[in-house]
């Protein structure tokens, strides 16, 4: 080989071991401070790809996070927020978008139904991905149900030519009753009356659908008090919403005293039902009538439960109903309906958790404010601990009400032992193997929210366990009507309908919407029967309740075959007396 060849061969290895290294993915040698153009590509190259591993790995690593400035001091964030918190698993490790997906029904078994406008309500197919329980699966007769009865809003509700004739025939009195009912007949419509306490008004819209699906009517829940802005459109194609121009237009001040009531028409025979088994004529029909079954109802109103009335109301084309409370225990009562609800709801026990979930669909406004506090306060606890605190007395901040919370929460292991201050923890866990308890407290007042920030703050739990307390709001009293406050209200019951352990407060309608919602059975604080058992310690903290179902606060106590007074608690296996209301009915487990 010639001079030239030698020296072509000698320039040739300094680039072969470039090209090797190259290859074994380190960076180009550089001699003497030049780079040639193919290095210059390796290098860029290799640059590319390195940060697309870097990135790419610490993308599917780290969570993304919101980092929040404090203007006052220099760059020192003041709030992180992670992005990705909905999205963790149980135990806190994170779950990424296509297995959380996979792992969550949006349609909840199909109670939900598929292809409605997810712009305009956010929260109906995105919850199921915020719920580590996903709830009881509904019958596919419940299911069925549900899909017959969407088309009967879409056929005679508002906008309809069926249902411009129903109110044309209200406003002329003409009773327009219907003798034999069938799909082909004159459609039926049943008005709610929204009244009284948000969780009042859920319990009532939910106690009316379930009597509007058993009795095929259209249910129209009563606009007013927000019911409007607070819950998105339940029915595909068709509004749950009273349009404005009603006939009866002093319906929402219908009361006890109200001539037209179902027991007044009852008391003064204008509709009988001794007749036996036979319906009424269409000549002994009104034009409408009203069911008055709130806490002021009469024995003649609570006929409502009975077999002969029902067959009586079963023909009035139109039926406003006002009640505060859950009226679906009585509704098991009616020995006609009983066949229909057994094929419904084979648990028992799961009623209002059905109802609930089909039915009320927070609005993009208020889905927003439980998204954006649960991302950033509860996502990442491995458990999250709800607690609703109802105050009852003139007592708001009560000291005994702080010691049940705390003992409560205690004695059952939702929440762990505070031990002395200096004192090391029974359980030494390491940092990186603590657990975490994320604690929503709800309440009209910040006094018990902030003694139990306070106790975890100051003192180490006995467990090791990290305990942070938090509460969205503190209205400090109930505010009727008032719109801010029941969207808080609102996104704080749905709150904590997505906790994993629920204590709550006896006697509060707060309290069932969220235990319905959340398909828990909760751990009750009832009210001491009386200062000397409190004092004496007689009665324990709290009790797990028999049934995550709500109670009937005001239930009939008669017999409708007997015709006398009887205790409707132990007529109906599955239809029991409630643990915090003594004398209200609720639905329990079938034996």
């Amino acid at each position: 080989m010639g001079s030239g060849g030698a020296a072509a061969a000698a320039a040739a290895v300094p680039l072969r071991k470039e090209k090797q290294r190259s290859a074994a993915g380190r960076w180009p040698e550089v001699e003497d401070g030049v780079v040639p153009a193919t290095a210059k590509r390796h290098v860029r190259r290799a640059w590319r790809c390195g940060v697309n591993v870097v990135l790419a790995a610490f993308v599917m690593v780290v969570p993304p996070m919101v980092i929040l400035l404090d203007a006052r001091g220099a760059g020192a964030p003041a709030v992180w927020i992670s992005s990705v918190n909905a999205f963790r698993r149980g135990d806190g490790s994170i779950l990424q978008w296509p297995a959380a997906a996979a792992a969550r029904d949006k349609l909840l078994g199909g109670l939900l139904a598929d292809g409605l406008d997810d712009g305009s309500c956010h929260s109906r197919y995105q919850s199921a991905m915020y719920r580590r329980n996903a709830g009881r699966e509904p019958s596919p007769h419940l299911v069925s149900k549900l899909r017959r009865h969407e088309e009967l809003q879409r056929r005679c509700g508002p906008g309809t030519a069926a249902y411009s004739d129903a109110v044309e025939r209200l406003r002329s009195g003409k009773s327009g009753g219907i003798v034999s009912p069938s799909p082909e007949a004159e459609c039926r419509y049943l008005v709610s009356i929204s009244y009284r306490g948000l969780g009042n008004r859920i319990l009532a819209a939910a106690s009316a659908f379930l009597y509007a699906m058993l009795t095929d009517r259209v249910l129209l829940v009563d606009p007013s008090n927000e019911m409007d802005e607070l819950f998105c459109e339940p029915f595909p194609g068709a509004t749950w919403l009273l349009p404005p121009g009603f006939p009866l237009a002093n319906y929402t001040s219908f009361s006890v005293e109200t001539a037209e009531s179902y027991g007044n028409m009852v008391k003064n025979k204008v509709i009988t039902t001794d007749a036996g088994d036979a319906a009424p004529t269409t000549a002994q029909l009104p034009a409408f009538a009203y069911i008055h079954l709130d806490h002021t109802s009469t024995v003649e109103d609570k006929f409502f439960f009975c077999d002969e009335d029902q067959r009586a109301i079963r023909n009035i084309p139109w039926l406003v109903m006002r009640t505060d409370s859950y009226i679906v225990p009585g509704l098991f009562l009616v020995t006609g309906f009983q066949d229909e609800l057994d094929s419904l709801f084979p648990e028992t026990d799961a009623v209002f958790h059905h109802l609930g979930r089909y039915l009320f669909h927070p609005t993009n406004h208020v889905w927003g404010l439980v998204t954006r506090y649960y991302d950033a306060y509860l996502a990442t606890a491995q458990q999250r601990v709800g607690i609703q605190v109802r105050v009852f007395g003139a007592q708001p901040e009560s000291p005994k009400l702080l010691d049940q919370i705390t003992t409560c929460t205690q004695k059952e292991k939702l929440l762990p032992e505070v031990i002395a201050a200096g004192e090391p923890p029974v359980v030494d866990v390491a940092p990186a193997n603590s657990k975490s308890k994320a604690v929503l407290v709800t309440s009209l007042k910040s006094w018990y929210y902030e003694k139990m920030k306070s106790m975890y703050w100051e003192h180490a739990t006995a467990t090791g366990e990290a305990v942070s307390v938090h509460q969205p709001s503190h209205e400090e009293y109930q505010r009727f009507g008032a719109r801010s406050h029941d969207g808080k209200a609102w996104a704080e019951i749905y709150l904590l309908s997505l906790s994993d352990a629920l204590v709550t407060s006896g006697w509060s309608t707060f309290g069932y919407v969220a235990q319905g919602l959340a398909g828990l059975t909760p751990w009750v604080m009832h009210k001491p029967a009386n200062d000397t058992a409190a004092a004496a310690g007689d009665d324990p903290p709290c009790r797990r309740d028999v049934s995550m179902e709500p109670c009937f606060h005001a239930p009939p106590f008669y017999d409708c075959r007997l015709k006398r007074g009887a205790d409707t608690g132990k007529m109906v296996p599955h239809v029991r007396h409630c643990d915090d209301v003594q004398w209200g009915l609720k639905l329990v487990r079938r034996g």
